[in-house]
């Protein structure tokens, strides 16, 4: 999508007349289609695809404008494709948070895990609940990733030969990378529930190690 683009509820269509207008439009199926593509092998589609099957309900004309937008990009951009084992690396992760950034105002978060140079896992989603600052943003964030990497830990070690640990986790919220390694911010953190707290076990049994982005 369009850089800065703000898609929310209130552009959808409140009158008879608007939405009749949106009556022949294939907001769904082009939705579809562009998440059939999200989750098989372009994993640069996933947050526009999260974002927009918000409002398949109900869709107005600027969200099927932002979805046009991702069609021609996924159209110009055909000849893209994954590259698998690149390197004879290790599972590595990617995390990012956007903080507030979105009318709901609701924590997005998304991860890119890699095996050999090659991405085999990813994920953007909206989550439950609002962040009160980017350190605690990322720090939620982090649960997502930590979690797939053990499921595929314990899958490639009854493949394959187990990966080497710690496995690394980049991260560019060094607030968020402190709090993980040695619980600072106690007082200002207090209201962060204990399952995202559960990242530190990790991290102190040397399963996975943070690392600044």
């Amino acid at each position: 999508m369009e850089p800065g683009t703000q898609l929310s509820i209130e552009q959808s269509p409140s009158m008879v007349a608007e939405a009749q207008a949106m009556q022949d439009i294939p907001y769904q199926r082009a939705i579809g289609s562009l998440m059939y593509m999200a989750t098989s092998t372009r994993p640069d589609l996933v947050f526009p695809v999260v974002t927009l099957s918000q409002f398949m309900h109900n869709p107005g004309r600027p969200h099927w404008e932002a979805t046009k937008c991702a069609l021609q990009y996924l159209k110009g951009t055909a000849d893209f494709k994954l590259t698998l084992g690149q390197t004879d690396g290790r599972l590595e992760a990617f995390i990012d948070a956007d903080w507030a950034s979105q009318p709901h105002r609701h924590l997005m978060s998304g991860y890119i895990i890699l095996l050999n140079g090659g991405p085999v896992a990813w994920s953007t989603r909206k989550q439950p609940l609002i962040a009160l600052s980017t350190a605690e943003a990322e720090y939620i964030a982090l649960t997502s990733v930590i979690c797939k990497l053990l499921y595929l830990q314990l899958l490639i070690s009854e493949l394959y030969e187990p990966p080497p640990l710690p496995i690394p986790v980049f991260c560019d919220n060094q607030a968020a990378i402190a709090l993980a390694l040695n619980g600072k911010f106690q007082s200002h953190t207090k209201h962060i529930d204990l399952w995202y707290h559960f990242i530190r076990l990790h991290v102190r049994h040397l399963q996975v190690v943070l690392l600044p982005n």
